[in-house]
């Protein structure tokens, strides 16, 4: 199925059944892991708040939920550095924090996220991704600890990743062509 957004042509990568399938399992290995604990999940804006609200769907835990908001994109554009625009809204001193992107490639926004989290002095901090671009990274994490899909180095749209705002309301994931 080919798609266009904003005069740019686009082929389905990921149906939804299979982000669903794939979120359920995520949220299962996440209440085993912090089963006696009260985890801070931090949603990392605008990309993630679909897989966000599904995965927390999963979760049975006590939990809390918080969002941050960082740039680094301009269309398919990265930029130089990465803008914090809405900042931490929790204290996480002393707790279980779980990261929730929705792709990491460079791993640059990461990078960034990962080192102002720390400030904080949280117990641990684990790293939660809907899609995960292997070749990309540009860091070494040892902290991705749930991982929905590994894909190849193509621009993606869809559930929640737009491309110049367009196309985040979409269900499906879908690659450039």
């Amino acid at each position: 199925m080919k798609l266009n957004i904003d005069k740019k042509e686009f082929d389905l990568l990921i149906e939804h059944d299979q982000i669903k399938k794939r979120t359920r399992l995520i949220g299962t290995q996440i209440n085993v892991a912090y089963e006696k604990q009260v985890p801070v999940f931090i949603g990392v804006l605008n990309g993630s708040f679909m897989f966000m609200a599904d995965l927390m769907k999963e979760i049975d835990i006590a939990a809390e939920i918080c969002f941050i908001k960082l740039a680094s994109y301009e269309g398919e554009v990265q930029k130089d550095g990465v803008q914090e625009i809405i900042g931490l809204c929790v204290d996480i001193k002393d707790r279980e924090v779980v990261i929730v992107e929705d792709i990491i490639d460079t791993g640059n926004t990461l990078n960034y996220l990962l080192d102002r989290i720390k400030e904080k002095k949280p117990a641990s901090i684990s790293i939660c991704t809907l899609l995960l671009k292997p070749k990309k990274l540009q860091h070494q994490f040892n902290n991705i600890a749930y991982v929905g899909f590994e894909i190849a180095d193509d621009f993606v749209v869809g559930y929640g990743m737009d491309f110049n705002g367009l196309g985040r309301n979409l269900k499906d994931i879908y690659k450039a062509c």
